[in-house]
């Protein structure tokens, strides 16, 4: 018992007289290792239209069942992605999301990625149903923008 108690108070002793690591959260921010999986994004091609062709697979991978994802015809005229179909509508439940990648993993398309982003607090359980529209990368961010 003696052992053990000395034990504890050594790691005490010798943690004691260590400088403190503290981060002021909002002012300083921690740097992400590369393997870090945050919040999720839709991305686009180069020429703007979206990845995602809507063939559910990252929703069948997904072991948490946070993913929903409803496909349709894809438009001739006014293409939304590259393929025959594409999601018309694509909500990822982050309270559901265990952000283990395996959506990232089973997506053909690489479509969908996990980003360095770690702040989602929200007071609303709603606003944790993320949808396509937040999900999607803008125009402006994705280097494509349209001639007008």
């Amino acid at each position: 018992m003696l052992k053990e108690l000395g034990t504890g108070l050594g790691t005490t002793l010798s943690n004691l007289f260590r400088k403190p690591f503290t981060v002021q959260y909002p002012d300083e921010k921690l740097e992400m290792t590369p393997r870090f999986r945050g919040r999720h994004i839709l991305a686009r091609h180069e020429d703007g239209l979206e990845r995602c062709v809507g063939c559910e697979l990252c929703a069948v991978a997904c072991p948490a069942d946070a993913i929903f994802v409803a496909a349709a015809e894809n438009d001739p005229d006014h293409p939304v992605s590259h393929g025959e179909r594409y999601a018309e509508r694509y909500e990822i439940n982050m309270l559901r999301c265990i952000f283990c990648g395996m959506c990232e993993e089973a997506c053909p398309e690489d479509a969908i990625w996990l980003e360095k982003d770690y702040e989602l607090a929200d007071y609303d359980r709603d606003a944790f149903i993320y949808t396509k529209d937040e999900l999607v990368v803008p125009l402006e961010k994705s280097g494509y923008l349209p001639a007008r």
